[in-house]
């Protein structure tokens, strides 16, 4: 998978921030432990960025996505209890939205760190890829 490795060591970032302040926090606090994480690992990205979201060629409006890393991988955070299908279809929205191929759904508000990779099935790097 092209986005195999840049993936995992987001994850991995996400891991060790949860490991460390746990659940329970503003989704902000995380945000802000996150970037220290990428950072540390030496991730490029850009937090609370604002994207343009276009609707048949037209500009409609903008969203601002957590964190876009990499110039690649849009990052949503969430703090909540447990994460629901709205959710992800948030996630699928804004990759879509974005034209990009894929993206990360990441929540701290369990006990357990949830993340969902998802893909942006109308992207053309995933065309004839299956999920």
């Amino acid at each position: 998978m092209k986005y195999e490795e840049l993936t995992r060591k987001i994850i991995g970032c996400a891991m060790k921030v949860h490991s460390n302040i746990g659940n329970g926090f503003q989704e902000v606090i995380y945000q802000r432990a996150l970037a220290i994480e990428m950072k540390n690992a030496e991730l490029n990205y850009q937090r609370e960025m604002e994207m343009s979201i276009f609707y048949e060629g037209i500009n409609i409006g903008t969203r601002r996505v957590d964190f876009f890393v990499e110039d690649t991988i849009m990052v949503e955070l969430k703090a909540i209890i447990r994460l629901e299908e709205v959710h992800l279809a948030q996630a699928i929205n804004y990759c879509e939205a974005f034209n990009l191929p894929i993206g990360l759904l990441i929540n701290f508000g369990s006990k357990s760190l949830e993340f969902k990779r998802v893909y942006n099935v109308s992207h053309p790097e995933n065309k004839k890829k299956r999920f």
